[in-house]
């Protein structure tokens, strides 16, 4: 693996690479062949230091940095919650609340290990803040800022509210979420009675990877003195999902209003 095209930020002390879909950040615990930008970076600058971790499925900004003076204040910064994350998400349902705050403390998940899920009694201290850019048919894009950084907060959290990512095979599912308090759930609606056999129609997921980017990360440089902000814009592949939404929105409006939608 050849990191060169990944690299979004470099200095002295930190590099940030623009993440796949799908590529690990650190070496997997069972086969340490597979690809990961730890092993990659190692390779290329002979040693850097891991700040934070992605999940596989997630793209987007992952720091490293390339000295223990800067990969320890960075990793502070990290811990104390003052380092600003933007993360784009599309999740399935519409938010009755379009801006919010999920306040929910997270545990691991003792029936299946590493998994998370909503633990208000005993749970470390978990907060989210979303906001709504667009709403379609059936889906939502959604600006997400987590203050804290929690394994798969942001997946749990949005799961508990009733509006998971989709797809999202871990915790788009009941028994990886507890008994979280379903705050900002907008109302089901009735599926119509069309006779007895009647199956409401499947709503496939617009994309077949987790709709998970990590667009922003800004932070204040300790030996530059001053704020350092890291953008990275939203894949291919989540901006494809977001253009079949939006069609799929309007056309589906115009055959509501009695016309027949079509490409011209």
């Amino acid at each position: 693996m050849n990191p060169e095209g990944m690299i979004l930020y470099e200095d002295d002390d930190f590099i940030a690479v623009n993440k796949p879909s799908g590529m690990l950040v650190i070496p997997d615990r069972f086969d340490k062949s597979k690809e990961n930008l730890y092993d990659a970076l190692n390779e290329k600058y002979g040693r850097v230091y891991v700040v934070h971790r992605l999940d596989k499925d997630t793209s987007g900004i992952v720091i490293f940095a390339k000295n223990p003076e800067a990969h320890r204040d960075l990793s502070m910064k990290w811990e104390a919650g003052e380092v600003e994350k933007t993360y784009f998400a599309i999740v399935k349902g519409m938010l009755r609340e379009k801006i919010g705050t999920i306040n929910l403390g997270l545990s691991p998940l003792k029936k299946k290990k590493g998994l998370m899920t909503i633990d208000a009694r005993s749970g470390k201290r978990s907060v989210t803040n979303y906001k709504v850019m667009e709403e379609f048919k059936d889906y939502s894009l959604l600006e997400v800022k987590p203050k804290t950084g929690r394994t798969h907060q942001i997946r749990v959290h949005l799961a508990a509210i009733g509006n998971p990512l989709d797809p999202d095979p871990l915790y788009n599912r009941r028994e990886a979420i507890g008994r979280a308090k379903r705050e900002g759930v907008s109302k089901k609606e009735k599926v119509p009675v069309k006779g007895r056999n009647y199956v409401p129609p499947v709503v496939q997921p617009p994309m077949t990877r987790l709709p998970l980017h990590a667009g922003k990360v800004s932070f204040f440089h300790f030996r530059l003195g001053k704020k350092i902000e890291i953008v990275s814009d939203m894949p291919d592949d989540m901006k494809t999902a977001v253009d079949i939404l939006s069609l799929q929105k309007f056309f589906g409006g115009k055959e509501k209003n009695g016309e027949k939608g079509r490409l011209s």
